[in-house]
C-alpha cells in the first residue's frame, strides 16, 4: 500500500524523551499526526523536527481529546486508513507494517493485542469485550482503521472512552476486525492515568459507558 494513504495518529503530552524516534521511524510507513496535548516540554518541536504534522492544543484535552484531534486532521488530509500508535516507546514502529497489511486486505479495523495488561481494570475491561465482541484487548493505544469508519461514525469519542468508540460502534455494527498479538515494550513515561486508584476508575468508569 502507498504510504500516501496511510494517516498515523500519535497523542502526545510531553514525550520529549521519544517522540523523535517514535515519528522518524513511523515515517517509513504513513505521514505522522502528532497531537501535542498541551505539552510543557519540547514534544511539539521535537515532532515537527522529525517530519510529523503537529496539532497543538492550547489546553489538556486528554488521550481521548487528542485521538479526536488527531482523525479530524487525518480526515481532512485525505487519508484512506488511521493507524494510531502511542508516542512513549511502548509500540514498536516496525509493527505498524503489519496494520498496514491488513488493511490492505480489506479488513475495517485492525486491533493490537498486547502482551502484558497491568491494571485489573484493564483485564476486566478485555474480559467483558471478549465475551460480548471477541475483541481480547480494547484498551490498546494500537489500532488501524479504514477511514470510512469513522466517516460512519462522525467522530472518534463522545464520552472519555478511552480510545474504545469507534472500535465497539465497528463491531455492534458488524465490521469487519482482525487482532494482532505483539510484544508490548517499555513505557518510558510516566502512566497516562496516573496512579492506579485513578487509573482503575478511569478505566472502569469507560468501560460502563462503553460495553
Amino acid at each position: 500500500m502507498d504510504r500516501s494513504k496511510i494517516g498515523l495518529v500519535i497523542p502526545a503530552y510531553n514525550e520529549s524523551a521519544t517522540i523523535y524516534d517514535v515519528v522518524k521511524a513511523a515515517s517509513d510507513y504513513g505521514q505522522p499526526i502528532v497531537v501535542d496535548d498541551c505539552s510543557n516540554d519540547d514534544t511539539a518541536a521535537l515532532a515537527e523536527k522529525a517530519g510529523a504534522v503537529v496539532v497543538s492544543h492550547a489546553t489538556n484535552l486528554g488521550y481521548d481529546g487528542a485521538l479526536n484531534s488527531g482523525f479530524v486532521k487525518a480526515a481532512d488530509l485525505g487519508y484512506q486508513f488511521v493507524i494510531t500508535l502511542d508516542a512513549d516507546g511502548q509500540h514498536n514502529p516496525q509493527l505498524i507494517q503489519k496494520f498496514v497489511d491488513e488493511l490492505d486486505k480489506g479488513f475495517d479495523i485492525i486491533l493490537g493485542v498486547r502482551s502484558n495488561k497491568p491494571r485489573i481494570s484493564e483485564h476486566i475491561f478485555a474480559l467483558t469485550t471478549r465475551v460480548r465482541f471477541g475483541i481480547k484487548d480494547p484498551l490498546c493505544g494500537m489500532k488501524g482503521y479504514n477511514i470510512k469508519v469513522y466517516n460512519q461514525l462522525g467522530y472518534f469519542d463522545s464520552y472519555r472512552s478511552i480510545g474504545t468508540e469507534l472500535m465497539l460502534f465497528g463491531a455492534r455494527n458488524n465490521l469487519s476486525i482482525v487482532q494482532i498479538p505483539f510484544k508490548v515494550g517499555e513505557r518510558q513515561d510516566k502512566p497516562r492515568f496516573g496512579g492506579s486508584v485513578n487509573a482503575n476508575f478511569k478505566i472502569l468508569r469507560a468501560m460502563v459507558f462503553s460495553v
